[in-house]
């Protein structure tokens, strides 16, 4: 996985904005939208600028004025993206909810695009004179996509495989791995959904009392 600390900020459908980690690109890239209803009530890649937008935001932290994005590799950014939904879905066994369950059922078509993609090249790291790491721009749109692919590589063969999780939140479905320690993480955002727990915990506590 990309090793750069970082994390989106989103906002729920009643305006409240939050941090959001999911500890991996590839992760990151599943908040773009996705397959079924609820992923393409939330699109987010419907012009090539948007997805250079995007790419500026995430943990890759691109210029969008450096980057080239064809209409294809738009369309490839939006395949590779449903692919990873159905890959991470068959890991942790949830998914939002469709009235069609192979909008999240995982096919062979789905590896193949994750491979297809990852074979292309990514993008050059640079050392700065500081110290820290950045990315050789300018750059094309598939240069991201085969890092954000080698990414989920990464991730689906590492040692944080079997931490893909799915938030514990009932209506939330946004998922992360867990990189903690004691592998305990059970919510998307503490400012979110956990904080929405202790909430509901504490009323139903008062509530019983």
């Amino acid at each position: 996985m990309t090793d750069d600390t970082s994390g989106l900020t989103l906002v729920s459908w009643n305006g409240t904005r939050y941090r959001f980690d999911p500890g991996a690109l590839c992760l990151e890239f599943l908040t773009t939208g996705g397959p079924g209803p609820v992923g393409r009530r939330y699109e987010a890649l419907h012009l090539p600028g948007d997805l250079a937008g995007w790419l500026a935001l995430s943990r890759l932290r691109l210029d969008p004025d450096r980057l080239e994005i064809d209409p294809e590799e738009l369309s490839t950014a939006r395949r590779l993206r449903d692919a990873l939904w159905r890959l991470v879905c068959a890991r942790t066994g949830g998914g939002p909810p469709t009235d069609d369950p192979a909008d999240f059922a995982a096919t062979p078509a789905d590896l193949a695009t994750l491979n297809q993609v990852a074979a292309g090249a990514p993008l050059a790291p640079e050392l700065t004179a500081g110290g820290s790491r950045q990315w050789s721009l300018p750059a094309r749109g598939g240069q991201a996509l085969a890092t954000i692919a080698r990414d989920a590589i990464d991730l689906f063969t590492g040692p944080h495989a079997g931490r893909i999780r799915e938030c514990g939140a009932h209506n939330c479905y946004l998922v992360f791995v867990d990189t903690s320690r004691p592998g305990q993480r059970r919510w998307c955002s503490m400012e979110r959904c956990g904080n929405r727990h202790k909430v509901r915990s504490l009323r139903a506590r008062r509530a019983a009392d």
